[in-house]
């Protein structure tokens, strides 16, 4: 079964919880609410969110919970790039490859990156 879509406020939280995990919803607001306005009480809304849709976990030590990413923030990322390409694009990365090919910033790395992707795709085709 799929988990629950997330916004994204709540990707960009679940990328800082996983460079600074564990971490308890004050050093959470401190480091990331505090920049982005954002009011405590928010940040523990937000991070009970993402528990409860299974993408962070907590652990109660000394009196106070840590959370920690349930899933790694790959699989987030991909989750959130899966729901853009149905619900934004009808399913279909044509729109998504265009763009990119028009885009000036693409890195020696990330290019590098996405011919092994292509590459990775052209050899599961053949196998099918």
């Amino acid at each position: 079964m799929r988990k629950p879509t997330i916004g994204d406020q709540e990707l960009a939280l679940l990328q800082y919880l996983a460079e600074h995990e564990p971490a308890s919803v004050g050093e959470v607001a401190a480091g990331y609410g505090e920049e982005r306005g954002l009011a405590r009480s928010t940040v523990l809304t937000m991070m009970e969110r993402l528990r409860v849709k299974g993408y962070l976990k907590r652990r109660q030590l000394r009196g106070v919970y840590r959370y920690s990413t349930a899933t790694g923030p790959g699989e987030a990322m991909r989750s959130a790039v899966g729901s853009f390409v149905e619900k934004t694009l009808s399913g279909s990365v044509s729109p998504f490859v265009a763009w990119l090919s028009e885009r000036a910033e693409v890195s020696d790395d990330e290019l590098a990156e996405l011919e092994a992707l292509v590459a990775q795709l052209q050899s599961r085709r053949k196998e099918n």
